[in-house]
């Protein structure tokens, strides 16, 4: 593609000199950067199941009321907010009328989340004490597999990741320093615009030390390039893509059950974020450290992690019940 800048007394003028349709290409791919892999594999779920419920493309107000009354039982009001989001995007992108954001729509729906709305369902945080329980059953195993879980699970749960992240992870991305290692994510849900993330990760002193976990794993793996955590068949062969992001839960399951955790039906992979900021909150560190770690951008989710960690330490019956006598 070559460009022309043009220097003129308003200012600087940028004239292409490919053809329309490359130019509209290069746009397409521009505006399809801004929104995230996940929120677009988001609403084009949601758009698919609109259609194939009976929903026609644009749609009017009357389609969109039908539609949410037909699953105001059947599915959970965040799930139909969300659904309405996707249908609003899709037609603001196409330049038709939102149906979706009209009075009558945006009532209907708040009167369903009213009357069928239910508390949010949230993973379990993962204890620092119960995750050493899962490093030592994982050692015990003695497979290329258990290597891999170790690693991936201490990674996860040190550095705060997000299942999408971590499974994204490459060799180039880390740095080994005498403290630990150094890991730099180029973009995150946080940083859509690609400035990078980079997370400092400690060896450890005690079972857990996901430097270690990671070294091990690598050296076994014979992995000096590409993606850290890859697919293993049954046989145990390693294959050369990364695992995906939906593994990471039945990995986290799995060896929780090997640890014998009473609780594992209420684990999901955010249990590590969760258990990363409730662990290192009892455990004394400051607000902004647990912030930072997670690459939370709003002290309201930290907040709600810390509050949940101190139920009982910080409890006002607690103080009564535990008065001295």
């Amino acid at each position: 593609m070559s460009i022309q800048i043009i220097d003129g007394a308003d200012g600087v003028s940028i004239t292409p000199n490919d053809s329309l349709a490359e130019w509209r290409q290069q746009h397409h791919e521009f505006l399809a950067a801004a929104t995230s892999d996940n929120t677009r594999r988001t609403y084009r779920s949601a758009i698919r199941h609109f259609l194939t419920w009976g929903g026609v493309l644009p749609a009017d107000e009357s389609s969109v009321l039908r539609y949410l009354l037909a699953y105001s039982h059947a599915l959970n009001p965040r799930t139909l907010a969300l659904r309405l989001t996707a249908l609003s995007q899709w037609h603001i992108q196409q330049s038709f009328p939102d149906p979706a954001a009209t009075p009558t729509v945006r009532k209907t729906l708040l009167g369903i989340q009213r009357k069928n709305g239910l508390p949010a369902k949230k993973a379990k945080a993962l204890p620092v004490e119960d995750l050493a329980l899962i490093v030592m059953a994982l050692r015990e195993q003695g497979t290329l597999k258990a290597l891999r879980d170790n690693a991936l699970l201490q990674i996860s749960y040190f550095g705060a990741y997000r299942r999408s992240e971590v499974v994204r992870l490459q060799i180039t991305h880390l740095t080994w320093e005498p403290e630990g290692v150094l890991i730099t994510l180029p973009r995150s849900k946080t940083d859509q615009k690609g400035e990078g993330i980079t997370k400092a990760i400690p060896f450890g002193e005690q079972v857990c030390c996901p430097p270690s976990a990671l070294r091990d794993w690598c050296q076994a793996a014979e992995i000096t390039s590409g993606p850290i955590f890859r697919s293993i068949n049954k046989w145990g062969q390693l294959g050369s893509e990364a695992i995906h992001e939906a593994s990471l839960n039945g990995i986290l399951a799995a060896a929780a059950t090997l640890a014998g955790l009473p609780y594992v039906p209420q684990l999901s992979s955010h249990s590590l974020r969760r258990g990363l900021a409730t662990s290192a909150y009892r455990a004394g560190a400051r607000f902004q450290d647990i912030k930072r770690q997670g690459g939370w951008q709003h002290d309201g989710t930290v907040s709600g992690y810390i509050e949940e960690a101190g139920r009982f330490d910080e409890n006002a019956a607690g103080h009564l019940l535990r008065r001295p006598k």
